[in-house]
Parts: C-alpha cells; sequence; structure tokens
C-alpha cells in the first residue's frame, strides 16, 4: 500500500521541480525496503519464536509518524499472553541485534494478531477456512471494495460464501482480508 503522507506529497511536488527524479519510484521503493526488511526479520526469528512455544503469525515493519515499528505478531492454540509476548521478546532481542537487518532505528513490538487479525499469506486462509471474513479489495466488483462472508477455500482462488453465492478472488485482488467472526 503506498503512503501518501504529507512528507511524501512535499517529496512528490519537489521531485516535479526536478529535484530528485520519479516520485512514483521513490515511493515504491520505499514501501519495498520496508516490506524486505519485515520478511528478513521473518526468516530469521521463526525458529526462536517457535522454540517458545508460539507460531510466528506475522512480521510488519510500518512508519507511523516520525517513528518506525517493528511489530512481530505471534500466536498460539491456547491464546497469547503477556508472558508470551515477553519471552518472545526476550528470545528474539538478541537475534535481531546480531544480525542487524533493519538500518534504522525503530521500536519493536511484539503483540497478538487479535481476534479480528489480519490474513496476509496463504498459510492463514488455510488455516481458517469455514471462519467468517471480510475482504477489502483494490478494485470494486458489482458496486462494492467489501466483500464479508465465509470462507470456503484456503487457496487461490481465495473463495467466499456471500450472501449472494460464491464469489472467487486471487491473492492479488485482495487489498486487505480480516477473519470478522467477532463482530
Amino acid at each position: 500500500m503506498l503512503d501518501f503522507s504529507c512528507k511524501v506529497c512535499y517529496t512528490i511536488s519537489s521531485l516535479m521541480k526536478g529535484e530528485w527524479g520519479d516520485p512514483l519510484t521513490f515511493v515504491l521503493r520505499k514501501g519495498e525496503r520496508m516490506a524486505n526488511a519485515a520478511e528478513k526479520v521473518y526468516g530469521l526469528i521463526k525458529e526462536t519464536v517457535e522454540s517458545c512455544g508460539v507460531s510466528l503469525w506475522d512480521v510488519r515493519f510500518v512508519k507511523e509518524g516520525a517513528s518506525r515499528y517493528l511489530r512481530i505478531y505471534i500466536d498460539s492454540e491456547a491464546g497469547v499472553t503477556l508472558d508470551d509476548c515477553t519471552a518472545v521478546s526476550h528470545a528474539i532481542d538478541p537475534v535481531i541485534d546480531e544480525a542487524d537487518p533493519i538500518d534504522v532505528s525503530y521500536f519493536m513490538e511484539v503483540c497478538s494478531p487479535g481476534l479480528n487479525r489480519e490474513l496476509t499469506r496463504p498459510e492463514h486462509y488455510a488455516a481458517f477456512v469455514g471462519s467468517k471474513v471480510k475482504l477489502r479489495l483494490y478494485k470494486a466488483e458489482n458496486g462494492s471494495k467489501e466483500v464479508t462472508g465465509f470462507l470456503k477455500t484456503g487457496e487461490e482462488p481465495i473463495v467466499v460464501e456471500t450472501e449472494n453465492g460464491e464469489r472467487g478472488f486471487t491473492l492479488k485482488e485482495i487489498s486487505k482480508a480480516n477473519l470478522c467472526d467477532f463482530e
């Protein structure tokens, strides 16, 4: 997702004056770097997280305001406790420090993905077949960008049983997917 914050808008206006180059390339490279950092950290810490008795749900590296956050989402069938988050934080901190995959300062957070968790990886869809989901699409279909229903398949095409029948989507068509059993 592109972040068109005030800083990026300023950058785009500066770029249009010929100061830096192509604005879209600048924004995409920034997003790619953050996604690549998250994937590197995911690979680095997966085994360590699992050795703590929980599973690694996702890793996100995001910028909010002037700060950057490395968010580590963990999960467990028994639920995630504060003790789980603390144990994982202490276990992965030296692994991340040694590899030093991120070249800027950031805050690290270890947390649960929550009840209305976002489905970001193919294995997330497979794990929640039969659950109620809300999909947000990049392009409107039948006049709407949102689809709510029960997840029928865990692989592409992602099929959702809605009030109006089954609808199928590729992962590239879905901008965001969340569980919504608890709404």
